[in-house]
């Protein structure tokens, strides 16, 4: 939690980064009310700092033309957050950016004290994270180019290939991009079709920046369509399972947006209900868990077990009793 003191320097950072905020836009940010942030820009005209101010409707604050401050030292927290947020990259599919982090946190180590630096290399020795097994590998240059074309309200053509293979070109004003579930999603409208449309980012290839302007929706939540949408993108096997596992222990394991966990009163454990485009890795998934697991349906689930069953009484077999595979 920030004291007051680094509230004000907060906002001198955000009127630094920006040439003009809203009163409203600091409010938000710092979770603060409008004449709380009133006392903050005060505050800093009394230390000395160029802030001005136009008032009614649009009214914003921003530093006087020209006045920048040397780069302010990052607090204890600021470190932390952004020694986990890059920590945190590796595990968003993003693998190309793996040097970028390395020299972003190189940077950053350099720039603090040597508590704070202490601090951070524990961090990076100490905390693991986790991948999803399922994190889809995304070329962030694909993501990159999306989120230019988007900042300059211009439409984006790229190369697209289907959940069925299916090769199309698309041109598409892109409202939002959002990570969910180890893969990362473009939502916008498609010109073609002249409708809200999801593309993964994965089979998106060779996007370029069109001359043709488009205006984003305001208030748009990418998030809440693709939640809405994403259980009937293309997913084929309607999967119902019952694990031996609280419906807490369940729900460390899986993503919240693509499954549905209910308690089983009758016999405890817990019913998983969900859509999936590929069962095998499901299947493996499942496994993992270390559970009793019954299937309900869909029976091709079951025959994956089956197969991955047999691969498992072979793995276990002496080599030097196995039949030649072929």
């Amino acid at each position: 939690m920030y004291d007051p003191s680094m509230r004000v320097l907060t906002v001198l950072e955000l009127l630094q980064a920006h040439e003009r905020v809203t009163g409203a836009e600091l409010a938000r940010r710092l979770e603060v009310s409008p004449r709380t942030v009133q006392r903050y820009i005060a505050r800093l005209q009394d230390l000395g700092i160029p802030v001005e101010s136009t008032r009614g409707v649009g009214g914003a604050y921003r530093l006087k033309a020209g006045f920048r401050l040397p780069p302010l030292m990052f607090t204890g927290e600021e470190a932390l957050a952004l020694a986990l947020g890059l920590h945190a990259l590796h595990h968003l599919g993003l693998t190309a950016l793996a040097p970028a982090v390395a020299g972003a946190s190189a940077k950053l180590s350099r720039t603090l004290p040597h508590a704070l630096r202490e601090r951070m290399q524990t961090l990076e020795e100490a905390v693991q994270l986790d991948a999803f097994p399922w994190t889809v590998p995304t070329d962030a240059e694909i993501l990159s180019a999306l989120l230019a074309a988007m900042q300059a309200g211009r439409v984006v053509a790229f190369a697209y290939r289907s959940h069925a293979g299916e090769a199309t070109r698309r041109e598409v004003e892109v409202y939002g991009v959002v990570h969910l579930d180890g893969r990362w999603y473009a939502v916008g409208r498609c010109r073609e079709r002249d409708a809200l449309r999801t593309f993964r980012l994965d089979r998106i290839s060779e996007p370029t920046e069109l001359e043709l302007p488009f205006t984003r929706p305001r208030d748009f939540d990418a998030r809440a369509y693709l939640r809405s949408t994403l259980p009937f993108l293309q997913a084929p096997y309607e999967v119902e399972v019952w694990l031996d596992l609280c419906p807490e222990d369940a729900a460390l394991h899986f993503s919240p947006g693509r499954v549905a966990l209910e308690p089983d009163a009758g016999r405890g454990g817990t019913w998983l209900r969900c859509r999936r485009e590929a069962l095998e890795p499901f299947a493996a998934l499942l496994l993992r868990l270390g559970c009793a697991v019954a299937v309900h349906r869909p029976r091709e689930l079951r025959e994956i077990f089956g197969v991955l069953a047999d691969r498992a009484n072979a793995a276990r077999l002496d080599p030097a009793s196995r039949e030649p595979a072929c």
